[in-house]
């Protein structure tokens, strides 16, 4: 059996149509045999499909993907488990431990797919993981996080599914240059840096939904402004997704400064991020909202390609 994971730097990466790699699985009886790290070779859903088919993939672990990328892969035979994020070798153990949750052809896991709260009698909180750079704590390892692509776009962070839009490009595959800044003119993200447009379907929920209005019914080469609220992107600040343990519960919790994002595993063995808010001599709080929640976004789009 061949598992693949969409992959970047040890971790899921969130937007399948452009991911460029995959990490190969090799599982026998269960465990995992074997791994490699192959490339993409293309990008868009449909060239991906044929890779993962040739390779003989027989599973995809991956983040956010449309319901074209979905129906081309379950073409090839291949499973598809979507929704997934953190670490790619958790993310495999789990599937094979049956824990692992598909969400279907959506990436919602950034808007409540992982509520916390205390998992377990005691209201034990797993550690998965410091995102420093040299320090490996006691939990599932040490990854840097640099830059989630903290935008709703580069990373294939996601919102809502907006049923509600119209235009001529909802349904559609859809090709957008942008640049996403805050209100104080500091840029967070932006496709012209990288040099690659987006590639997305529109209204398909694999964008924060004020994204997904703004290009539904844009034209080839138009380019716009768009001003977000934050309840057209990742909307407000959740209270109960504060959390406070003591530091007994987060082992090596005294090393992580505040403000850093770390990873927990929730109640079914799943990572997600959560941002280190704050900490005293005994306790120690967690902010497990999207670290744009409450934030208003500024972005100039400009739609390159309708496919």
């Amino acid at each position: 059996m061949k598992i693949a994971v969409t992959y970047e730097n040890g971790h899921i990466f969130q937007h399948f149509g452009r991911t460029e790699q995959f990490k190969v699985y090799d599982v026998q009886d269960g465990k995992i045999v074997g791994s490699e790290v192959i490339g993409s070779n293309g990008i868009g859903h449909g060239a991906l499909a044929g890779l993962l088919a040739d390779q003989s993939i027989q599973v995809l672990i991956c983040g956010g993907l449309g319901g074209g990328a979905l129906n081309a892969l379950t073409s090839a035979g291949i499973e598809v488990c979507a929704g997934a994020e953190g670490d790619a070798d958790a993310a495999v153990e789990a599937y094979l431990a049956g824990d692992l949750v598909d969400t279907g052809a959506n990436c919602d896991h950034h808007h409540g797919e992982h509520h916390c709260g205390h998992h377990g009698e005691d209201g034990d909180h797993e550690c998965c993981g410091h995102h420093g750079e040299d320090e490996d704590h006691e939990c599932c390892g040490g990854h840097h996080e640099d830059d989630e692509e903290g935008g709703c776009c580069g990373g294939g962070c996601c919102g809502s599914r907006p049923n509600w839009i119209e235009g001529r490009n909802v349904g559609k595959t859809v090709r957008v240059h942008y640049r996403g800044t805050f209100n104080d003119g500091t840029q967070f993200d932006s496709s012209y840096d990288r040099g690659e447009p987006l590639e997305f379907t529109c209204g398909a929920g694999m964008m924060i939904p004020g994204f997904d209005k703004a290009v539904a019914d844009m034209e080839v080469g138009q380019a716009l402004d768009a001003h977000l609220m934050p309840e057209e992107a990742y909307g407000m600040p959740d209270p109960s997704r504060i959390i406070v343990l003591n530091l007994s519960q987060v082992p090596g919790a005294e090393n992580f400064p505040v403000g850093e994002r770390v990873f927990l595993s929730d109640g079914m063995g799943r990572p997600f991020p959560v941002t280190i808010a704050a900490m005293d001599d005994t306790t120690i709080t967690l902010d497990a909202n999207h670290e744009m929640a409450g934030k208003e976004l500024n972005f100039h789009i400009e739609l390159v390609e309708v496919l």
